[in-house]
């Protein structure tokens, strides 16, 4: 009895030790590890603690687990831990369907002017090249990984691409790729869901960081992106953030996505402002008066729009500046001073107001204490003098130092360079 039991515990260990052999070292610790195994008459049983996990590795880890068993002359068969019911591992050859709750848009004839809505200025000129070149074909840049803040227009060029692109476009949201993923594992089609993906020329995911801390849907969503590559597809994200900023992600997950080309999107300039009202509609002295008075959110400038050309049409005349004034007094900005200004970059650099304007010396501090500067600099008409009493009192050669300090960061930083050029924007 007990050299029988021993036998089976070291053929136990050595399945084990041959799947391990076949994953990488995080999925097999992640997903196989935790697993008991047994094996009952000629079935391999792993037990699971829960079903989705049991789903999961079903899915995503059948080929592996099926060829390791068949070594050892076994099957395999999932089971949840306290439910009697088990989950073959394999496919067993039943044909599955996937129906996704939105369906995609299948391109037949590119729109030439897919592009014209979108209103660029010079900082957005690279990654408008970019988008429009994806979408006249395949490229070598594939993922192509857009990312700003919100209301810069990232949503929109998305839209452009898919309108733009010739060929199968399948867009998704991130919220709705895990909800749709989540629902083909409950369903059993995940590998109709799987098919589904892959079967397109153009994939496209808008705000990838919602992915954020959902390990299954993450291993899935890399092993997507690699087949899509690896078959010569296009793949179009977008994010708020720059990959290696991103929260939630895994270093492995954020070198994937950042090894296709990454290109950020500023938020709207006054002249994009100015474009976007005069094309909605607005009269172009409007227009002119209020894109200084508009914060920098595209979905702000939206807002600004229709509520102007809702109330010209209910009303029956024309909105001038003085109407325009009345109607956004909620919206508009009104003059600030230096020290909002500087109490505004805080907050958008993340640093404190006090310790900018104390004598906090941490890397992070100097530094944005030194981009206020040099933002005010070009914001405004204030002397040195003045940019250093509002920024804790500092001398005019400390001022004219951290001036030229930002001057040297902005030539090697593109992405600093856009942000202080964007808080300058805002500033004005």
């Amino acid at each position: 009895m007990q050299v029988a039991a021993k036998k089976m515990m070291t053929n136990l260990e050595q399945i084990k030790g041959a799947i391990a052999a076949k994953m990488d070292v995080a999925s097999y610790s992640s997903w196989i590890s935790p697993l008991q195994f047994d094996v009952c008459g000629d079935t391999l049983v792993l037990t699971a603690q829960n079903q989705f996990s049991a789903d999961f590795i079903g899915s995503v880890h059948a080929n592996v687990l099926s060829s390791v068993a068949a070594e050892f002359g076994l099957n395999v068969k999932i089971c949840v831990r306290g439910a009697t019911v088990s989950a073959n591992v394999a496919n067993d050859n039943t044909v599955q369907t996937y129906t996704p709750a939105k369906a995609e848009k299948v391109a037949t004839v590119a729109t030439k002017n897919a592009f014209d809505c979108f209103v660029s200025c010079e900082e957005n000129s690279f990654v408008l090249s970019a988008c429009k070149k994806l979408a006249a074909g395949a490229v070598p840049f594939s993922p192509l990984f857009i990312y700003g803040p919100a209301g810069c227009g990232k949503s929109l060029l998305v839209n452009c691409i898919e309108n733009a692109s010739e060929g199968r476009v399948i867009k998704m949201s991130g919220g709705q790729f895990v909800a749709e993923f989540t629902r083909s594992l409950h369903d059993k089609s995940v590998f109709a869901f799987k098919d589904f993906c892959r079967n397109c020329d153009t994939f496209i995911l808008d705000d990838v960081q919602t992915l954020a801390g959902k390990r299954a849907t993450c291993e899935e969503f890399v092993q997507l992106i690699v087949d899509l590559r690896a078959a010569g597809k296009n793949v179009v994200l977008t994010a708020n953030a720059a990959p290696n900023n991103l929260s939630g992600f895994d270093r492995r997950m954020q070198s994937l996505l950042a090894s296709g080309l990454v290109a950020d999107v500023i938020a709207p300039t006054a002249n994009v402002k100015r474009v976007m009202l005069t094309r909605a509609g607005v009269s172009s002295d409007v227009a002119e008066a209020l894109a200084t008075r508009i914060a920098g959110d595209g979905h702000l400038v939206g807002g600004v729009a229709t509520k102007i050309k809702t109330y010209s049409e209910l009303m029956g005349e024309t909105v001038t500046l003085e109407i325009a004034q009345r109607l956004l007094a909620d919206t508009l900005q009104k003059s600030k001073t230096p020290i909002a200004m500087v109490k505004s970059m805080c907050e958008k650099l993340g640093v404190a107001y006090d310790a900018v304007c104390g004598k906090g010396r941490s890397r992070a501090v100097v530094l944005a204490r030194q981009m206020m500067m040099a933002v005010l600099k070009g914001a405004t008409n204030m002397s040195l003098t003045e940019i250093g009493r509002v920024c804790g009192d500092r001398d005019h050669a400390t001022v004219l130092y951290a001036i030229a300090q930002v001057e040297k960061l902005k030539k090697t930083d593109l992405v600093l360079a856009a942000q202080i050029n964007q808080m300058i924007e805002e500033c004005r």
